[in-house]
């Protein structure tokens, strides 16, 4: 760029003594009461005088040409607005298409940070159906390359976490080669659509399951006040099985709410670390006065502590091992045994393979992405067993067997319901093995941490501990 000579004046210097500076010095003069136009008037110069000459350095600077940016090694050079796309939380993707006819020329030639991450892609273009196959996606797209209107369209995906996503997609300007365009843009809406699943299911279930006990507190109390108000005998009676509806109430409440907490985090994966040898070493200090109460043992095979380390939510882990020993408890009768193994390191195969070639065997839960390596707890009881029918349906809401006891404490029928959605929320698995007349075993697995992460803490044999 040439300089300019010495003395003389600029094109911008003109303009600016001719316009913005004059403004700006009658604004002052009269903002300070040294002309008098008016306070408000010479303010309003002052202003417009500033802007003026701001706007002017503005467009000088955008004048200017751009730094050039350095591409990585194989990838082509990012567009100048590729930081504030990239900075979008919602996946966002430009959409090209020459003709309405050709089914594969649907490609995207722009996807952001948050795109590459959600849909998996490698590439920086290529075909859209190579990374979304949704028949509706796909339509709202067309419309807006095609139609030149705005389009929705509601994307689920399948698997275990089931998550839902709002697709947008609006009509861009025509590329320079001619090329029709449009931004596809994602947005994830699994919160809202859990919450209010999560709240039809809570009111249908309470009021169905709650309507029973209710009824039967409702007839006790009828009869209280009537003729066996003066019979101390059946008052005694009434009133204990009144206190067991209403613990029943409350157990189920409970368990309702739990398990809509645990299906409204479902989608999101947990961050901290457990070690599920400690873990279940609690649960077994916990439930050991109930299984002394009822004449069962707790037989725990443990490794070491530091030897199984998964990523989790302990509180949450704790509750699908209670929940499955407490299972145990409830079907095992007096003098029998309820056996907890806990094994680190084995794949997923090693983990759901039969160890009992005549019972029954099926998977609840399959994880959608398979980890390497895995800590796997086994539950088993000496209870009747279950029937290969049986076993699709335990994870259902409220499902019993018929004809099974479950001693003096009745369950609420959401113990496994909730086993499955924790397991589920740490991306592990749940299998069962049944064999009728000789016991069932649930397997829970959980991915473990790296190796480099979970390096023992201490190098102990494999222990056992009995509580009678």
């Amino acid at each position: 760029m040439a300089q300019p000579q010495s003395g003389s004046i600029s094109p911008l210097t003109s303009a600016l003594a001719a316009a913005g500076a004059g403004a700006a010095v009658i604004g002052a003069l009269a903002a300070s009461g040294r002309l008098e136009i008016g306070p408000a008037l010479g303010g309003a110069l002052l202003v417009m005088g500033l802007g003026w000459l701001v706007g002017q350095r503005a467009d000088a600077a955008r004048a200017l040409p751009a730094p050039a940016v350095e591409a990585e090694p194989g990838r082509s050079a990012p567009p100048p607005y590729a930081s504030l796309v990239n900075a979008l939380p919602d996946p966002v993707l430009v959409i090209a298409a020459h003709e309405p006819d050709d089914l594969a020329g649907r490609r995207f030639v722009l996807v952001n940070d948050a795109a590459r991450e959600f849909l998996r892609i490698q590439n920086d273009a290529g075909l859209l159906v190579t990374v979304i196959r949704d028949p509706e996606v796909l339509e709202a797209v067309d419309i807006a390359l095609f139609g030149g209107r705005s389009a929705e369209a509601v994307y689920e995906m399948g698997g275990s976490q089931d998550r839902v996503w709002r697709a947008s997609a609006k009509p861009l300007d025509a590329a320079p080669n001619g090329d029709r365009r449009a931004l596809l843009v994602l947005r994830d809406e699994t919160d809202i659509r859990r919450a209010e699943r999560t709240r039809a299911d809570f009111l249908a279930n309470a009021s169905h399951e709650l309507r029973t006990p209710l009824a039967s507190l409702s007839g006790f109390i009828e009869t209280l006040r009537g003729h066996a108000r003066t019979d101390e005998k059946a008052r005694d009676k009434f009133l204990a099985i009144m206190q067991a509806q209403a613990e029943r109430m409350s157990r189920l409440i409970d368990d309702l709410l739990s398990l809509s907490r645990i299906e409204l985090n479902e989608h999101i994966a947990p961050q901290g670390e457990v070690d599920l040898a400690l873990a279940v070493m609690d649960v077994v200090d916990s439930l050991g006065p109930l299984a002394a109460d009822k004449g069962v043992r707790l037989e725990a095979d443990l490794p070491a502590a530091g030897t199984a380390i998964s990523v989790g939510d302990r509180d949450q882990i704790v509750q699908v091992i209670q929940n499955l020993i407490d299972n145990g408890l409830k079907y095992s009768p007096s003098g029998g045994a309820v056996r907890i193994v806990l094994e680190s390191g084995l794949t997923a195969e090693a983990a759901v393979a039969s160890r009992n070639p005549l019972a029954s065997r099926m998977s609840l839960l399959t994880p959608d992405h398979g980890h390497d390596l895995y800590g796997v707890i086994r539950v088993s009881d000496s209870g009747p067993g279950l029937a290969r029918e049986h076993l699709p349906r335990l994870t259902e809401r409220f499902y019993r067997v018929e004809g099974q006891k479950s001693g003096d404490r009745s369950g609420t029928g959401l113990g496994l319901a909730i086993v499955k959605h924790i397991m589920n929320r740490h991306r592990g698995g749940l299998a069962i093995e049944s064999q009728e007349g000789a016991g069932a075993t649930f397997t829970a697995y959980f991915p473990l941490i790296s190796a480099v992460q979970a390096t023992p803490r201490a190098a102990a044999p494999i222990v056992v501990t009995k509580v009678s």
